[in-house]
């Protein structure tokens, strides 16, 4: 059966209703999970390899529907007073900065050893979210491991700077960080620091993007029709994020961090 649905998806004419409903319902669910937690762009590098793009082609042409999917949040996100512009500015711009130095350096430095620590981190981090909300919800003191909120200072900007650098090296879990980078290190609730993430992610991704275009190792045809799905995905993530406050958030990020983390793990034994 597995044979048989790879052998659709490479044979298929991405233009056919199948195709076109199959690009529309993966975005839709990347745009969703990326825009409450993260790690669900890996759904879409796997559906366009699937498809007989080269690795390289499928990072470029998914990230035509994040730019997509991140201008639609943000712009939901800022409508409800989530996003704070200078201060995401603040946060985009280390992370630019970092995930170029890192794209630089990932030829020399092997990505595993990066992966193994965030696959070993991670989980604890998660474990220290579940606890802060529990905290939350029983007193009033100031939450442990965080800073004052809104403070951006050079710790601040070299957290962030690191995070980019991780992203330049593997790009799989960059929002999960820059949202804990806000919860911990800018001292926001987590739907603020979702929608830090939101709106920088749209500020840096054009970078790599314009990469990817220069280099003509973009599938606008099926970008486009990807990117349809990622939007709405994202609307209806926002909606869900606004109805259920920052307690789903919060569950829905340490879920995709277990499971980022397990993977990261895993795949160092196959």
């Amino acid at each position: 059966m597995i044979k048989s649905i790879a052998d659709f998806l490479l044979n298929s004419n991405p233009f056919s209703f199948e195709m076109i409903t199959i690009l529309i319902s993966v975005g839709f669910i990347v745009g969703f999970i990326n825009t409450l937690a993260g790690m669900a762009s890996a759904l879409s590098y796997a559906l366009f390899m699937a498809m007989g793009m080269p690795i390289n082609v499928a990072n470029g042409t998914t990230r035509v529907g994040i730019i997509a999917q991140f201008a639609a949040s943000s712009f939901l996100f800022k409508k409800r007073g989530l996003i704070d512009i200078k201060l995401s500015s603040k946060v985009a711009i280390p992370i630019s900065i970092g995930s170029i130095v890192g794209a630089n350096f990932a030829a020399l430095v092997n990505p595993q050893i990066m992966e193994i620590v965030m696959g070993v981190m991670l989980p604890c981090m998660a474990l220290l979210l579940i606890y802060n909300h529990r905290i939350d919800k029983i007193s009033n003191k100031k939450n442990l491991f965080r800073c004052d909120p809104g403070k951006f200072g050079p710790m601040q900007f070299f957290i962030f700077l690191l995070i980019g650098a991780y992203g330049g090296f593997t790009h799989a879990g960059v929002g999960i960080l820059i949202i804990f980078g806000s919860f911990y290190f800018l001292g926001l609730d987590m739907l603020r620091s979702n929608g830090i993430k939101q709106f920088a992610v749209l500020l840096y991704t054009p970078l790599a993007l314009a990469i990817f275009i220069w280099y003509g190792q973009i599938n606008w045809p099926v970008a486009l029709i990807y990117a349809v799905g990622n939007v709405a995905g994202a609307v209806v993530a926002a909606r869900f994020a606004f109805k259920w406050g920052a307690a789903l958030v919060n569950y829905l990020v340490a879920t995709a961090v277990f499971g980022m983390s397990f993977w990261l793990i895993y795949k160092q034994f196959l």
